[in-house]
């Protein structure tokens, strides 16, 4: 036994703590751990939370000495392997439902072995926000959003009353219900405590979700990150995520925001200069005097727009801003002051220095230098100042006309949607009210916006429409046509719903390029709506301005937004608060009531969720010639994993470029009625008018599998100049779509393969994309780079990541399609980033050869990857397994 496990033995590091109010709780000291340990003292802030994690759950099984032993001896460049141990899981929807129909599955499965299904169990509290179902359908009048409301019930009753099973079947199973808000705002304003005190212990509260802009919660000192669904069930099981040791850069932030720019302007230039810089995978923890400055929905507006800047974190530690915003937001006193408590003894309040810590690196930013800006036209690091975004949409100026009003006025450059939506945005009360107050002064000048331009408002929670009333402003929106259309994310995932009468056809019958403006946080193309090619987002403050404008080819700095009632321009600066004004008004309109009734059990939404019937009972009764819960496929024993082997002869399905998104692979948005999707659904008998979204239908993974690589905008280089889910067969030449071609590869019993280039899976945390990946029969992606959550979900689904150095014999090849590819190394001897030889042929000519990299980054995902996934290794190894034992044990 080494030295630190005897002291872990000895439980040198647990210390009661007495809080005052006559309360105990017993902590792992970190104290006491620097006593031991000093350099622990220099540890940056999330290393110390990990740290707590390890030391509290070690059990010489999953938290070995060796895991300590890295963690204490952390420095940067070295990627040692940490379990990572968590508090809680935060689901939305959209992947929180196919995890409990998972559980469900495992159930049924445990019950069909003779293991009593009971076992099967969230081991930690599990949160699920449903806010991913509803559809914008109904827009700009007063009646928008119980339309959509009802609509959503309508549309998705059946996953509801699965849900409503769901909630009485697992424990520590909690639903807010649909119509209450977004799931990271909801987090924010309501779910979080700060600390988590649990079986004698008080400890962080710490958390995995299945959604990439959980780390918003990071601008509340709460370490958090996104994680796909598949993640997530590890998590929720009880079982840590092991993850290799982070890099921290610290990112020190220096001077104050310009007058007239808000948290948005930040953020978005925060994404392009991290993104620019190189972030991906690693933790950043903001610091310095511009950070202490920054209120908390500045600092959680920043942290949400982690993944587009490509961090795993975006970390501002617990200061007491943080402690007064709990308090503000309605939490407890009592446990404000746990919290405060809490962290002054483990060293973790405040925001410290850059030389106070040992930082990997450190990254300079003056904040004084950020003016307004809007990112786009598809990726959230485009930055772009206002006066430049007309150059970045490329259109023959003779047919972008600027002139206004009826629908014969649409043009290039034309915003027919402008949506304030996205928790990044709605969570910031300063940015709200700023909105609102460019809307009023519009109001009061007579301004209008076009008829061909779609307007949205979906706020994050209840709250933003309390204190907007307050202040007055929620008329002057909605005189614009801002009317709530729903508290879910709506535009920001695709939901949009149908334009504008006449809009959509238009611009198919003329070809115009028009835009979107969105307060949200993802811009990819065809993600917002498939016939808007340009997608900017922008503060709510500017998609008012831009609403107003009716075109992105405004400079918005120097040329009128509109003209008045009496034929005068009307410039932004007419229209813009000062920053003392909205200071002011923030003092006025809030109230810490408004959060705390969040949930409100009263509302017609709780009450339409209370009414809805479900089963009871312990094992989920899957209903035959069900077109939305379908028994997944992934635990059935009779048949054979693949595992991790190499590869011989297998074809090729798509060859596809850089920045290949999950919005690209994951089925998203509408299910078409001409793709291959809607035809299985109309086989079932499903009318096209009641197809509904993917993200409905994720309980069906013949819906879903049909779906995977389904984009319009798919580009695959085999079927060069065609554009859409389409690709070649290896047996005729012929185009079909990507499911036709990749069944007809299974059907033939050979394994299919996707090539790509840089940052492949880029965006949504989408499990979906993975799953579908496997489904479809690929054994492998190629890629010159992985974005780190799909990389980790293809391993957890037993799909091998291979990843290309940055010049290859590829780089110049034209695929034809016939190709062979062969994928080499010694399964037998299977390492962490072990070394692969790929070699392509086309009949018996070696047309390429690449060394790569198998890119399984932990000893865990080699594990995942030789049972072929996580989920039958999950169910053999945690549930037969846990099974297994507890017959031994009796029949000893």
């Amino acid at each position: 036994m080494t030295s630190i496990e005897a002291m872990m033995d000895a439980g040198a590091f647990i210390q009661p703590i007495d809080w005052g109010d006559g309360g105990r709780s017993r902590i792992v000291s970190l104290r006491e751990i620097e006593r031991a340990f000093p350099a622990v003292a220099r540890l940056p802030m999330s290393i110390r939370i990990l740290l707590e994690g390890v030391v509290r759950r070690f059990d010489g099984e999953h938290t070995t000495g060796a895991h300590l032993s890295n963690l204490l001896a952390w420095q940067s460049g070295v990627r040692d392997e940490i379990p990572a141990w968590f508090s809680r899981v935060l689901l939305q929807d959209a992947s929180g439902i196919p995890l409990l129909s998972d559980l469900a599955a495992m159930r049924a499965a445990a019950w069909r072995d003779g293991i009593a299904p009971e076992c099967v169990q969230p081991r930690i509290p599990v949160d699920l926000v449903i806010d991913h179902s509803v559809v914008a359908d109904f827009s700009g009048t007063p009646l928008s959003q119980a339309q959509n409301l009802a609509r959503e019930f309508e549309n998705n009753d059946e996953r509801y009353r699965f849900v409503k099973w769901a909630e009485q079947a697992f424990h520590g199973l909690r639903v807010v219900p649909p119509g209450h808000g977004i799931v990271h705002q909801v987090n924010l304003e309501y779910l979080s405590t700060g600390l988590a005190q649990r079986d004698g212990f008080a400890f962080p509260d710490t958390l995995v979700g299945t959604d990439s802009h959980t780390t918003m919660v990071n601008g509340l000192g709460i370490l958090g990150w996104g994680v796909g669904g598949l993640e997530a069930e590890l998590a929720v099981l009880g079982l840590p995520l092991y993850v290799p040791t982070p890099d921290v850069i610290a990112v020190a932030l220096s001077g104050s925001r310009q007058t007239g720019t808000n948290a948005t302007d930040l953020a978005l230039y925060l994404t392009g200069v991290l993104r620019e810089y190189g972030v991906v995978g690693k933790f950043l923890e903001f610091v310095g005097r511009g950070a202490r400055r920054l209120s908390v929905p500045d600092r959680a507006t920043i942290a949400n727009m982690a993944p587009e800047y490509g961090a795993t974190v975006g970390y501002f530690a617990t200061d007491e801003s943080t402690l007064a915003y709990f308090l503000d937001t309605g939490r407890s006193k009592q446990r404000v002051d746990r919290f405060g408590a809490y962290c002054l003894r483990q060293r973790l309040l405040g925001i410290p220095e850059a030389t106070d810590l040992d930082y990997s690196a450190t990254l300079e930013i003056d904040l004084s230098r950020v003016g307004r800006l809007v990112s786009g036209p598809r990726r959230p690091h485009q930055t772009l100042s206002l006066p430049d975004v007309a150059a970045s949409l490329p259109v023959d100026p003779s047919r972008a006309d600027s002139s206004r009003g009826d629908m014969a006025s649409l043009a290039d450059g034309a915003v027919v949607l402008a949506a304030i939506t996205s928790c990044t945005n709605t969570a910031n009360p300063a940015a709200m009210l700023t909105a609102g107050l460019v809307a009023k002064a519009a109001v009061e000048r007579g301004v209008t916006v076009p008829q061909y331009v779609k307007t949205v408002l979906a706020p994050g929670s209840l709250a933003v429409t309390k204190y907007l009333e307050r202040a007055g402003l929620l008329s002057p929106l909605e005189a614009l046509g801002f009317y709530v259309a729903a508290y879910g994310c709506s535009a920001c995932v695709g939901n949009t719903g149908a334009l504008q009468d006449g809009v959509e056809d238009d611009i198919v019958a003329r070809n115009v390029t028009v835009a979107a403006v969105l307060s949200g946080n993802r811009n990819f193309e065809a993600r917002i709506h498939p016939l808007v090619k340009a997608n900017y987002l922008a503060s709510p403050a500017l998609v008012v301005a831009y609403a107003l404008a009716g075109t992105v080819l405004t400079d918005l700095e120097a040329q009128p937004v509109a003209t008045d009632r009496d034929g005068h321009p009307v410039f932004l600066r007419d229209l813009w608060p000062d920053d003392a004004t909205v200071e002011a008004l923030l003092l006025y309109v809030l109230d810490q009531r408004d959060y705390a009734s969040i949930t409100d059990a009263s509302g017609a939404a709780r009450q339409t969720w209370n009414a809805i019937a479900s089963e009871s009972g312990t094992v989920y009764q899957w209903q035959d010639g069900s077109t939305y819960f379908v028994e997944p496929p992934f635990f059935d024993r009779t048949k054979q994993a693949i595992g991790a082997a190499s590869i011989t002869g297998a074809r090729v399905l798509a060859v596809l470029g850089d920045a290949i998104t999950t919005d690209h692979i994951s089925p998203v948005g509408r299910i078409a009625e001409e793709g291959d999707a809607g035809r299985y659904l109309r086989q079932q008998g499903v009318a096209p008018e009641d197809f509904n979204t993917y993200g409905a239908r994720r309980c069906n993974h013949h819906v879903m599998v049909r779906g995977t690589f389904a984009s319009p905008r798919l580009v695959n280089a085999l079927v060069h100049p065609l554009v859409g889910p389409l690709a070649r067969s290896a047996r005729d030449g012929h185009v079909r779509t990507v499911f036709e071609v990749a069944r007809e590869n299974a059907h033939d019993g050979v394994p299919s393969v996707i090539v790509a280039g840089k940052s492949y899976g880029a965006g949504s945390a989408r499990d979906w994309a993975a799953r579908g990946t496997s489904l479809l029969g690929v054994s492998a992606v190629l890629a010159r780079s992985f974005e780190r959550i799909h990389r980790s979900n293809l391993v957890l689904m037993g799909v091998m990541p291979i990843e290309l150095p940055e010049s290859t014999d590829f780089d110049e090849m034209e695929w034809h399609g016939d190709e062979s590819v062969d994928i080499h190394f010694d399964s037998d001897a299977l390492t962490c980033r072990q070394p692969v030889r790929v070699v392509v042929t086309r009949g018996e000519t070696t047309v390429a050869q690449s060394a790569a990299t198998l890119r399984v980054d932990t000893s865990a995902e080699l594990r995942y990857l030789r049972s072929g996934g996580v989920l039958p290794y999950v169910y053999e190894a945690q549930i037969v397994g846990a099974a297994d034992g507890a017959r031994h044990r009796l029949n000893d």
